[in-house]
């Protein structure tokens, strides 16, 4: 089973009293990240990853959490395998710790590591789940951070290696394949604003990470191509952000323009047209010098075919013109005294009008359809799907030991709506993945987050379905939405 075309059909009323049936072909998943969930941070020759190192740091995440243990997956797998079974998902996004297979990032490979990657596919296949593989979800080995990290260009080369060498590993069981998640994240949070780590804060290095996790994107894609079976589908995840200005002034519109550029184009840019957009180039010529940065070659190397885009949508951005002091906004993981936004001093941020979540990020389907026609406008024969959208909310268990979360099924149901919209609109959109599976290490706010349909309790390391978990499973096995 792979993401296939869908078909799509006549334009349906998605109001909140209509039910929205999907096409049969649409496919329904779920997903997590390794550090998240994993835990086992020590065993089977795994060394530290960036992440390990920046929660360690005092005061760097809240109650000083960290993803030693997190939802103890490594050893319980099987179980939140079966608890995928039971939901009836056809996929399941995870993805592969690269210091788990690779401890130091280069040289020599873990095969303990591979083998526990190994069983986690068989397992899914055994249970009719498709295994959807990241390669890269923020978990840098410390050993290539020490070298330099992302703003090196040999990180690069040795993300390629290590996408071989797992490709060479799973190919025979996985036919879906994801090289970055959120690069956006992986350069402005870890180099620029510092909320992610590696907890650098240099603009220029935020810049070069951005080209390096380009390029090695392109690599990679270059050596999975390299050592997968025909039919093997290879995507990159980016966190499109959808932009809107706070008036319709040529001001608040240009502020749109620059964020656009540095959230969007820098990556969609060279990844799916061959080019860096002139205007990104031009904003940020004063922090680093593109022409040096980018040698004769990159371009082709990073405008790689792919054969789907995956898109993470949560939140819409608004902002406008702003004359005084640099304001960063809220990048909605944590605050910062300095900018994830290299060039765009003249941005200010606002909050967006409604209801918002336990993130603060406020609730917006229309901007997840705003989000997914502009794609399918900007790169029309792109076969689109979402990767991840959820939401964080202050669930609790109850004295029946039940944890109900009407505000999720809620904002799930209007997303999953936008999607439908989308999709009898004629975009492309093949497939959802629920973020996430399991409540787990929610990055700078630690445990104190939960985005699960699984609630968690940390102590005992239980599991409990969340009414959200059961409400899904139905809509995954029928295809059906029902009315809100």
């Amino acid at each position: 089973m792979a993401i296939s075309e869908t078909s799509t059909g006549p334009a349906l009323d998605d109001s909140p009293a209509t039910s929205l049936r999907f096409p049969p072909d649409f496919l329904w998943g779920t997903a997590t990240a390794a550090y998240q969930i994993e835990g086992a941070v020590h065993e089977d020759g795994r060394t530290p990853s960036i992440w390990d190192v920046y929660s360690r740091t005092p005061g760097k995440v809240l109650g000083g959490d960290t993803g030693d243990v997190a939802t103890d997956h490594y050893h319980r797998w099987r179980e939140d395998i079966d608890i995928m079974s039971s939901l009836g998902v056809g996929a399941y996004r995870f993805s592969v710790s690269w210091p788990r297979v690779r401890p130091t990032g280069s040289g020599q490979v873990s095969q303990s590591g591979l083998d526990f990657y190994r069983r986690l596919a068989d397992r899914l296949l055994e249970k009719g789940i498709q295994p959807v593989a990241t390669l890269y979800h923020w978990d840098l080995p410390q050993h290539l951070e020490d070298a330099g990290g992302w703003p090196a260009r040999e990180t690069a080369y040795r993300f390629a290696e290590y996408a071989a060498l797992v490709a060479e590993a799973l190919g025979d069981r996985v036919r879906t394949w994801t090289t970055l998640n959120e690069p956006w994240c992986s350069a402005f949070l870890g180099y620029g604003s510092g909320v992610h780590a590696p907890g650098r804060t240099d603009p220029a290095d935020a810049l070069r990470a951005v080209h390096h996790l380009n390029l090695g994107h392109g690599l990679a894609v270059q050596a999975l191509r390299a050592a997968l079976p025909a039919g093997t589908q290879v995507s990159v995840t980016l966190n499109l952000h959808h932009v809107r200005p706070l008036t319709a002034g040529a001001a608040d519109r240009d502020a749109v323009r620059a964020i656009d550029g540095l959230a969007n184009r820098v990556f969609t840019g060279p990844m799916l047209g061959g080019a860096y957009p002139a205007d990104v180039l031009e904003d940020t010529a004063r922090i680093v010098d593109w022409s040096s940065l980018v040698r004769d070659g990159d371009l082709e190397l990073i405008h790689q075919p792919l054969d789907f885009l995956g898109i993470n949508y949560y939140s819409p951005t608004l902002v406008a013109h702003h004359d005084g002091p640099a304001q960063h906004g809220s990048d909605g993981h944590g605050a910062s005294d300095h900018s994830p936004w290299p060039g765009a001093d003249h941005v200010a941020f606002h909050q967006t009008p409604g209801e918002r979540t336990a993130m603060g990020w406020s609730i917006d389907a229309d901007g997840l359809y705003e989000l997914l026609t502009r794609v399918r406008d900007d790169h029309p024969d792109l076969p689109l799907v979402i990767t991840e959208n959820g939401a964080a909310f202050d669930d609790t268990v109850n004295s029946e030991g039940e944890v109900h979360d009407p505000r999720r099924i809620a904002y799930l149901r209007d997303h999953l709506a936008a999607v439908h919209r989308a999709v009898a609109a004629g975009v492309d959109v093949r497939g959802y993945f629920l973020w996430s599976l399991l409540d787990n290490f929610e990055w700078g706010y630690g445990y104190s987050r939960r985005f699960g349909a699984v609630y968690v309790d940390y102590p005992t390391q239980d599991r409990v379905l969340k009414s959200s978990a059961r409400w899904y499973a139905d809509v995954a096995r029928t295809g059906v939405l029902p009315p809100r």
